[in-house]
């Protein structure tokens, strides 16, 4: 028995039933037909409810223990649902799924513990090929509204606050990895409340050629490397690093296509190296700069113990226009995506450059999974689309970094490079509107052909 099957099949069949305009309808239901809800729900599952429940008439939702879910539980909630459903009651199908959503947190709390002992984790529910629904713990998120998109969409997740709901339509083809970050990863955010990131460029040089080649009647480009200058790039991303760590940085984020074959062994073993004081201000994740390889672009996301947490390959091609003919980035999409979770920083997920621009794909990812946080390694000529795209996700309660590199300037297109990166971020109303969107300046140095490898720049996002 399974409590989280009984919930994805009630979930499935409302998304199945019924239509955009019965959510819209339900967000506004009377207290009356809710009383009349909770009464029938009462009736026939009174464990769902506080003993005092029937006599106070207060409907106090109890908190499930391992102990509760009993074969007569299963047998009570699986007859009322099917009495509901037979008479179309679909209002009531949604009152019960929110019941059990609430019933359910203090479970789900503990299944978020055991999550964070495992390397990934797997939805809660094994039903998800036949219901199309995945169900994970929701963590929670100090910038994300409670109410989250009920202006916006109107779907059966809209009501869910201790679950996340995950409909394999909206994931389409793609296959979902999550990680829920263990709890010392961060031990100083939940006295904070806040996220400090850290975000360089890391350098001007430009050590690869980009190649142009066809395949299939499609012209193509792939990078390749210098094999000559590796390790002083790995001792500048050490040094970024450390940099990062004196200013009790969270998050460190390198740019895309600056990695090289040897940079994660480097980093790795370097923080391993470290003593247990050395290592406290070290960024809790790091971001390597991508590298690309065998057809792949792809991210190493590390720990602060020197940890491989997971690698993120980019899933949409760049097209480049070479002396006035385009090229597609000959990269073979994984179709994996990695999401990352944490209490009180929500999920995270990291989408190197086309992938945000892509934005069908972006946010596809972001309202599957009600992203809290993208970050968005780039190696890339401009900036404004970005800033546009950063703009659709604030109105998801998703911040956003973007950090480009000095490595992509090219002649004749230096306006599209006074800014670096951004942050933007959700703010309250009582803020100043300009710290919506945070901007990286790039050094006047970069135009000149100079490179001092010293910008790192810093930003702060708190709970609102």
């Amino acid at each position: 028995m399974n409590i989280y099957n009984t919930v994805a099949d009630l979930c499935s069949l409302i998304i199945n039933s019924c239509t955009e305009e019965f959510f819209v309808h339900y967000s506004c239901i009377s207290n009356a037909e809710k009383f009349r809800i909770n009464e029938l729900v009462l009736e026939k599952v009174p464990l769902l409810f506080e003993t005092e429940t029937e006599r106070l008439r207060i409907f106090e939702v109890h908190q499930l223990s391992e102990e509760d879910l009993t074969e007569e539980l299963f047998e009570n909630i699986n007859e009322l649902s099917q009495r509901f459903y037979k008479n179309k009651y679909y209002f009531a199908i949604v009152g019960l799924i929110q019941i059990l959503d609430e019933a359910l947190e203090t479970l789900l709390k503990k299944k978020i513990a055991e999550f964070q002992a495992d390397d990934f984790s797997v939805v809660l529910n094994t039903n998800r090929e036949t219901t199309g629904i995945g169900l994970l713990p929701r963590t929670s998120c100090v910038w994300e509204r409670k109410h989250r998109l009920s202006h916006s969409y109107n779907r059966m997740d809209n009501f869910l606050f201790n679950m996340l709901l995950m409909e394999n339509t909206i994931l389409g083809e793609l296959i979902d990895k999550h990680f829920f970050l263990k709890k010392d990863l961060f031990p100083k955010f939940g006295e904070k409340r806040a996220l400090k990131i850290a975000a360089t460029p890391l350098r001007l040089e430009r050590r690869f050629e980009v190649v142009p080649y066809s395949e299939d009647k499609v012209q193509f480009f792939k990078i390749a490397y210098d094999e000559s200058d590796h390790e002083s790039e790995n001792k500048l991303v050490w040094e970024k690093i450390l940099a990062a760590s004196e200013q009790e940085s969270d998050i460190v984020v390198f740019p895309e296509m600056l990695g090289n074959p040897e940079m994660t062994d480097f980093i790795t073993q370097k923080l391993k190296a470290l003593s247990d004081e050395e290592r406290e201000n070290i960024p809790s994740l790091i971001i390597l700069p991508s590298f690309w390889e065998k057809k792949g672009n792809t991210v190493t996301i590390l720990d602060k113990f020197g940890d491989i947490i997971c690698r993120q390959s980019k899933q949409n091609p760049f097209r480049a226009d070479l002396n006035g003919t385009g090229y597609l980035e000959g990269i073979l999409s994984s179709l994996v995506v990695n999401i990352f979770h944490y209490e009180g920083i929500g999920r995270i997920a990291i989408l190197i450059c086309k992938d945000f621009l892509t934005t069908k794909y972006m946010e596809q990812l972001m309202r599957c999974f009600k992203l809290t946080l993208i970050i968005v390694p780039s190696f890339s000529t401009g900036s404004y689309d970005f800033r546009q795209s950063s703009d659709l996700c604030a109105h998801d309660d998703c911040n956003v970094v973007w950090i480009n590199t000095c490595a992509a300037l090219e002649k004749g297109k230096e306006q599209n490079f006074e800014n670096i990166g951004y942050v933007r971020k959700r703010i309250s109303r009582t803020d100043d509107e300009a710290q919506r969107l945070c901007k990286m300046p790039i050094c006047n140095g970069a135009f000149k052909g100079q490179c001092s490898h010293k910008c790192i720049y810093y930003e702060t996002i708190s709970g609102v």
